[in-house]
């Protein structure tokens, strides 16, 4: 059975033994005939708001929050239709926001390839940095716990827009909607807090829960504290095509969207399985290793205690370099003790979620890398073993639980979440 992984750019096909590969993918859904007259219907026909050409005078400010460079979002086709409605306000007026969290900034020829030249000579586009104390305003606290910075050309817009795409997160639910307010035009205060060890441990801060979840509850109260007048929140498949999108109310229209994302995103198994192989769903996301601890997640999902995990991202950006993801990680020579200092209370420190998510799984089960932008002793200075050859690391992982093992493959990664039907 030969299979294409989401890989870098390109793909990588690999041969898996038929008689015992289970194929996870999302349920395929073609992209609308017409995305940019889809995105300009939702526009003009709104839920919950009037439509976005009427909401906004020709004498107020506006900031409109985008995704940046490590999601795929169709801005290139989005962002036009939006701009469009909004012809009627000058230009030095309309502020685009790259909701960049606590990623590197995004670089000018990133911005052309998300955007498209012509977005990006003639508008003023603002990089979110929510290290730059100067550019964060304090709205406050929600549930007396989280301190709410944000950025202040955000906050000081006359009217809001968020523009993003909803898939399962591992730790928030769902992307896309109040998650392009916060985390991402937030302040590093902000984020630690909702990122911390006390809010990743919690039992559901996983992949497709949001009510419950103490970060989705969070992020919806912080949105909610400061507005939002209008959202376009957009699903799309594997070829990055749009295949379904809602604007107006913020609250109504991620609510909508991401039970379209629900039933083609995340599938159901019975029962666990012995391997999974996975992948970091291609570029732009598999650009460093920080973000493929999603494709690891995604399989721990339904690999067996003490199985394999076998995970194919290109990682051409690295660990990466910048952040402390790194330096967190070759703190200690395991996944328990990492686990023990990242719970000692008062150790908050950027990045240390996505090591703490990444020695979780690991407790579980071995995770083997396929890369081509880590050396074999980058990987395995990550606690992980580097491996040249899927389909051989999957033969002997197979090999080594026994005659009856069974295999995974999640060809699109974290598109899809598998889970199993004992655990809704």
């Amino acid at each position: 059975m030969r299979v294409t992984l989401a890989y870098g750019r390109s793909g990588l096909d690999v041969e898996f033994p038929e008689d015992r590969t289970t194929i996870i993918e999302p349920t395929y859904v073609d992209g609308l005939p017409d995305e940019a007259s889809a995105v300009r219907d939702a526009i003009t026909r709104p839920t919950g708001t009037a439509p976005l050409r009427e909401l906004v005078g020709p004498d107020q400010t506006v900031a409109i929050s985008i995704c940046d460079v490590t999601r795929p979002m169709p801005s290139a086709t989005v962002l036009p239709v939006v701009l469009e409605a909004l012809s009627h306000v000058p230009t030095d007026q309309i502020s685009i926001m790259v909701a960049s969290g606590t990623h590197r900034a995004t670089t000018r020829d990133e911005l052309v390839e998300m955007l498209g030249g012509r977005i990006v000579d003639d508008n003023r586009i603002v990089i979110h940095d929510a290290f730059d104390q100067s550019q964060l305003v304090s709205q406050g606290e929600v549930d007396d716990r989280i301190p709410v910075w944000l950025n202040r050309t955000w906050m000081e817009a006359d009217v809001r827009i968020t523009t993003g795409f909803v898939e399962p997160h591992f730790f928030a639910g769902f992307s896309g909607g109040p998650k392009m307010v916060a985390p991402g035009l937030a302040g590093f205060a902000t984020i630690m807090r909702l990122h911390d060890a006390e809010m990743i441990r919690h039992p559901n801060a996983r992949w497709g829960i949001t009510e419950g979840n103490p970060i989705h509850d969070g992020i919806r109260r912080i949105a909610a504290r400061v507005g939002v007048d209008f959202s376009v929140d957009v699903a799309i498949n594997r070829d990055r095509q749009i295949t379904y999108v809602a604007a107006g109310e913020l609250f109504q229209v991620h609510r909508t969207v991401r039970e379209v994302v629900r039933r083609t995103a995340m599938q159901a198994c019975d029962e666990p399985f012995d391997v999974v192989v996975t992948t970091n769903s291609g570029y732009p996301l598999d650009q460093n290793l920080y973000q493929a601890v999603k494709g690891m997640s995604a399989a721990a999902q339904v690999v067996k205690d003490q199985g394999v995990i076998v995970c194919a991202a290109e990682c051409a950006d690295g660990y990466p370099n910048h952040g402390e993801y790194l330096d967190i990680l070759t703190q200690r020579n395991n996944a328990p003790d990492l686990l023990d200092m990242i719970n000692t209370p008062g150790h908050n420190r950027h990045d240390q979620w996505e090591v703490q998510v990444q020695a979780q799984i690991q407790q579980r089960a071995d995770v083997l890398l396929r890369t081509d932008g880590l050396s074999d002793d980058q990987v395995r200075s990550a606690h992980l073993t580097p491996v040249a050859d899927v389909a051989a690391a999957t033969r002997e992982a197979l090999a080594r639980s026994g005659p009856n093992a069974r295999l995974c493959v999640l060809p699109e990664g974290p598109q899809t979440i598998p889970y199993l039907t004992d655990r809704p």
